[in-house]
């Protein structure tokens, strides 16, 4: 299957095979400016039906399959860089694993508590929790930003707290994307009104992760892009993200999402006001109105450079783009980006 792209303002999405990719595109293009951050959120092997991927693997194929997963994302990470690998409770010691064993340093195991009730079975407790490993490549991160959030009162507390609390390895205020319409507004759905993707990421899940790990101007990554999410926090803190999306229908999903700039799609900072440096780490001293960021970093400008300009014009500041083959687009180094001219204008690309 050729690879095909889309760019839109400060990000880019592929479609195909992510190991293929990782390989061919991303590992030659970045070597001066690797990735800070990957979410990892794969399909968790439950027999569940994907347009291009088999759910149903054996154990032993399935966690090879993350462990070379893991590893081509170590070796285009930068030193200090991170990862989140999202994952079952029960697959906890094997995600631990997995890790470890192509680089990774653990540094914490988060848990991600649902907000919805769980039944319990017969014989155990119901399953409430996900779990999220956060690991880097090397002892320490490069960044580790210290959030501070408005946390809801507890049952025994009377005040609030006047500068919040610190974000801890329990996240229980991160509500998931629930069964049916009790999702909201956030979910995708279809022109029939059921949801388009069963397991999207909430919003407010991955801003927590990009505030966290990043600072502007970094590359954010997600190999297993999904519905977008990633991308679209990205977006509007002057990361630059990269995904990666084998089906069809995720991958239109995603590209008419980047563009379609939904309401419930927007990232709320007033529940992280009380971390000191906030205005830094999400980037508003860089651009007050966080949806004109342009995409000056290096990735978006190799990709840019790298294509016959000759077929390609710059639109105005509306963001517009079109879908488009990557296949000549994967030449490292950038010094030659100071000569194109193309690259003087700061506006973004699209198909004439």
């Amino acid at each position: 299957m050729p690879t095909t792209g889309y760019t839109f303002r400060n990000v880019v999405v592929f479609r195909g095979d992510n190991s293929e990719i990782m390989d061919t595109k991303l590992a030659p293009l970045l070597k001066e400016q690797k990735l800070a951050l990957t979410f990892l959120d794969p399909p968790f092997n439950q027999n569940k039906d994907y347009e291009s991927h088999n759910d149903r693997m054996n154990e032993e194929e399935y966690w090879d399959w993350m462990k070379q997963i893991c590893s081509k994302v170590y070796q285009i990470t930068e030193e200090g860089g991170s990862i989140y690998f999202m994952q079952r409770e029960k697959n906890s010691s094997e995600v631990l694993e997995c890790l470890r064993q192509t680089g990774w340093t653990v540094q914490n195991l988060i848990i991600w508590k649902k907000k919805t009730s769980a039944v319990p079975q017969r014989y155990r407790y119901g399953k409430q929790y996900q779990i999220i490993a956060f690991a880097t490549k090397g002892l320490r991160p490069r960044v580790f930003n210290r959030l501070r959030i408005d946390y809801p009162l507890m049952p025994g507390q009377k005040q609030p707290r006047e500068n919040g609390i610190f974000v801890t390895d329990v996240w229980d205020d991160i509500r998931e994307m629930t069964s049916g319409f009790f999702a909201g507004d956030e979910a995708l759905r279809d022109d029939k009104g059921a949801r388009i993707h069963k397991q999207q990421s909430p919003i407010a899940l991955l801003l927590r992760i990009i505030l966290s790990s990043t600072l502007p101007g970094d590359i954010v990554f997600d190999p297993f892009a999904g519905t977008g999410t990633t991308l679209v926090v990205a977006n509007q803190l002057g990361r630059t993200g990269i995904g990666i999306e084998l089906g069809k229908t995720n991958f239109d999903v995603i590209t008419k999402r980047l563009i379609s700039d939904r309401p419930s799609d927007k990232v709320s900072l007033d529940y992280y006001r009380f971390t000191g440096n906030l205005d830094e780490i999400a980037g508003l001293k860089q651009a007050k109105d966080v949806q004109t960021i342009t995409p000056t970093l290096e990735f978006v400008e190799v990709l840019i450079a790298e294509i016959d300009c000759s077929d390609w014009s710059f639109s105005g500041r509306k963001g517009e783009s079109r879908r488009t083959p990557t296949a000549s687009i994967l030449k490292s180094g950038t010094k030659k980006l100071r000569n194109n001219p193309a690259l003087r204008n700061p506006d973004y690309l699209v198909r004439r």
